[in-house]
């Protein structure tokens, strides 16, 4: 059983490393999250110039290759600096080319994922209900009627990141009301952002500032048939290969916030003295730091796992759950003995450690709560659903 990483993803990991110190350094990576009113577009065209949009989109549809465990890599070492600022790569990495390469049509795949590889296309996930959170089925308001040529989507659609911004939306809408189940009839729409009907407004939030999550308001917006993906009325297990996907690069996320604190932490341990001495040496903080430092080894061994068995084909669905869990718990405390090692620099916005804990802290909650989380690997191991 080898842990280590293939050649190629060593070398792929250092390379980006590299340029995440050069390009996205901490102190501007503040910067650009505390600009709450405008997005960060100088970041997207960084990523663009770097290539990193094309990583998993195939050469053939003018992207960079690479597998899920590369994109992970990718994931973490853009977190270590940018914190949940990465999603600026990462949500179009999901709801464009992930959505577009798995189920699109060959002509859908033709048009678009040439643009989300060389940068010239934005998208976000719609999907949340203003009333639903979780229980996104139960809740589900937002519909799309069939009208010549195309469909007539009706609702709201909340906490959709980088909307605002975006040339395509993710969108899923009830189809059908006649079925036995909540998840039947339903069908994806992938709808132009800018199209009449549609009105999207940002939201405050606590953390990942600047990358603006928004309203969506969709009244009698239409979308034309050629921009339904795949089969209508089936969205929900056309999604269900993806969501693994989108919790395997939350794990990724958490990972690179703990790296972030982890360089953080040693480096202030190091040089702050207190006491006459440096607090490196104090056995509280050496026991906070072990944490951190048990944290991370953890997360990673669980994020390498899960890459590996999904770029395999096989069933990750259970061990994306326990990722995604461990992750976020792992983050959000070490970000907070982060805070709690600095002392009161750590609640300045003078430094890091508060913005990794304010964007650690969305994981526990998002995409799946983690309370949700913990239900599905409950039943997965036999016992009743809980809800």
């Amino acid at each position: 059983m080898d842990f280590d990483l293939p050649e190629e993803h060593r070398a792929f990991r250092d390379m980006i490393h590299r340029w995440v110190d050069n390009e996205c350094p901490k102190d501007w990576a503040r910067k650009l999250e505390a600009d709450e009113d405008n997005y960060p577009h100088a970041l997207w065209d960084k990523f663009t110039e770097a290539g990193f949009h094309g990583i998993g989109i195939d050469e053939a549809f003018g992207g960079q290759g690479g597998d899920v465990l590369m994109q992970m890599l990718l994931a973490r070492e853009l977190a270590r600096s940018l914190g949940g600022l990465a999603w600026i790569w990462g949500i179009t990495s999901f709801a464009g080319s992930k959505s577009i390469g798995l189920y699109g049509s060959p002509t859908q795949k033709d048009k678009y994922l040439p643009l989300i590889a060389s940068g010239q296309l934005k998208a976000a996930i719609s999907f949340t209900e203003p009333a639903g959170g979780t229980d996104l089925l139960g809740t589900m308001t937002t519909t799309a009627t069939k009208v010549e040529g195309g469909w007539v989507i009706n609702g709201e659609k909340i906490w959709s990141s980088s909307a605002h911004v975006a040339d395509r939306l993710l969108c899923i809408a009830r189809t059908d009301r006649n079925v036995e189940k909540k998840h039947q009839g339903l069908t994806l729409f992938w709808v132009d952002a800018k199209a009449p009907g549609i009105t999207i407004t940002p939201l405050p939030k606590l953390g990942m500032r600047s990358m603006g999550s928004c309203s969506v308001v969709y009244d009698n917006a239409f979308v034309a048939d050629e921009d339904v993906l795949a089969e209508p009325n089936r969205a929900w297990y056309t999604l269900l290969p993806t969501l693994n996907n989108e919790r395997i690069m939350v794990g990724a996320f958490c990972l690179g916030v703990i790296d972030g604190v982890l360089e953080d932490a040693l480096d202030y341990v190091r040089q702050r003295k207190a006491f006459g001495k440096i607090i490196g040496q104090f056995q509280i903080l050496q026991h906070y730091i072990a944490d951190i430092a048990t944290m991370r080894t953890s997360t990673e061994l669980m994020l390498h796992f899960c890459a590996a068995k999904q770029a395999r084909g096989e069933n990750v669905g259970t061990e994306a759950n326990m990722l995604k869990l461990m992750a976020s718990e792992n983050a959000n405390r070490a970000a907070d003995l982060g805070i709690q090692i600095l002392g009161g620099m750590g609640y300045s916005a003078e430094t890091d450690m508060q913005r990794y804990w304010r964007d650690s802290r969305l994981w526990r909650i998002g995409p799946i709560t983690n309370e949700m989380v913990k239900n599905g690997i409950a039943e997965s191991l036999g016992l009743p659903r809980s809800f």
